[in-house]
């Protein structure tokens, strides 16, 4: 997922897609907190992918404000 991608997206999708990622966000700290994560760079990779739609999501509002 990169930023031109969620770009392309209307506001709700992107609420959508982040609240998506921040419930993947917390099934991987149970694993993780479990012993169970398989690949510990998910974590990252999630945890970026957030910041990327905060990100666009604040873009969007700063837009309309100005």
């Amino acid at each position: 997922m990169n930023a031109s991608e969620l770009r392309g997206k209307k506001p709700a999708e992107l609420e959508e897609t982040l609240l998506e990622l921040r419930k993947e966000q917390f099934n991987l700290r149970m694993q993780r907190g479990t012993g169970q994560l398989a690949r510990p760079s998910e974590m990252n990779r999630v945890r970026k992918d957030i910041a990327r739609v905060k990100t666009v999501i604040n873009e969007m509002k700063a837009g309309e404000t100005s």
